[in-house]
């Protein structure tokens, strides 16, 4: 949006800027010369407006993805306390010395604890507990980029909050007053199940062998059985054996919450287990860019069509006079 609007901007401006051009040409020249340049400016005006929405076009176009989830700035879930911290107290200090420290360690690691506000001669009302941990195969640019939205996004979502979680795709960010790193937490915060897949028996089968897999992991695994992938991941501060725990409580979730569908997400307190047949999120996708498409050839057509109604009423307007 913010693209679209930056070009609609140029338009008008390249359009007043010619209309201040056109108005000192028109001051020294005869009517029917003015006619002529003034209709070859229109007829400029309208392919510069082509041109411009060309671009339009191209910078509305999204990557596609090539058969499993890989929007790592995507939103997932989020969730705040009820309760508020005043603005400019000791906890918002800290605070903002943990989201500062979350950026920086990011681009030198996928995953870290903080502890700040909790020595013994510091007030108990300013301590923060947080973390961060990006998806286990993501790079360190996108792992940098990815918890920098989140450090942007989670003070709007959850403005003043005591407490608060948020989940991209690829990666996830919490903090919270009291301490709760390394303490096992098996709560669902956030399922997604596709359409029923009913009558396949193979992919059930296949779908098994990968969740089967994928509840062995200690930390990030990446499955696939046949046309089945999956992934799971538990978060840096748990055990192998909390880990292990937590993974299994979430494949479980995902055959009695989801049951048949196609591709589905479980996201529990500090684990999360996902899977899709092959090609499901490349046709979720292709969806998606077809309305996306549609939508940005019906702005096209107005900017298009505004463009011509100008010089049109423009022409008219100088003819008249």
């Amino acid at each position: 949006m913010i693209k679209k609007n930056h070009y609609l901007t140029l338009i008008l401006s390249l359009q007043a800027t010619k209309n201040k051009e056109r108005q000192v040409h028109i001051l020294g020249k005869q009517g029917g010369r003015m006619l002529r340049n003034h209709q070859s400016q229109s007829s400029d005006r309208i392919i510069l407006a082509l041109k411009l929405s060309s671009l339009l076009f191209l910078f509305s176009s999204t990557p596609s993805i090539h058969g499993s989830p890989t929007r790592p700035h995507l939103f997932i879930y989020a969730g705040c306390s009820q309760v508020k911290y005043q603005p400019e107290s000791l906890f918002e200090g800290n605070l903002n010395t943990f989201l500062s420290s979350v950026v920086s360690s990011s681009s030198q690691v996928a995953y870290e604890s903080f502890a700040i506000g909790n020595e013994t001669s510091t007030p108990t009302e300013g301590t923060v507990f947080g973390l961060y941990q990006c998806r286990g195969d993501l790079q360190p640019m996108e792992c940098s980029k990815c918890v920098q939205n989140s450090v942007s996004e989670i003070g709007l979502v959850c403005p003043y909050a005591y407490g608060a979680a948020l989940q991209l795709d690829g990666c996830y960010l919490r903090y919270e007053h009291d301490d709760f790193l390394g303490k096992p937490d098996t709560v669902l915060r956030y399922r997604k199940c596709s359409k029923s897949v009913t009558s396949d028996v193979e992919f059930f089968r296949r779908r098994d062998s990968v969740l089967s897999d994928l509840q062995a992991a200690n930390g990030f695994r990446v499955s696939n059985s046949g046309l089945v992938k999956g992934f799971a991941q538990c978060f840096g501060d748990l055990s192998a054996a909390d880990c292990s725990s937590c993974l299994s409580e979430a494949v479980a979730k995902l055959k009695t919450l989801c049951g048949s569908a196609a591709a589905a997400d479980v996201y529990l307190g500090q684990c999360y287990a996902r899977y899709w047949a092959s090609g499901y999120y490349d046709e979720a996708d292709s969806i998606n860019k077809e309305q996306a498409g549609k939508t940005v050839a019906i702005i096209v057509g107005v900017l298009a069509g505004l463009a011509i109604l100008v010089v049109v009423l423009s022409i008219c307007k100088k003819a008249m006079a």
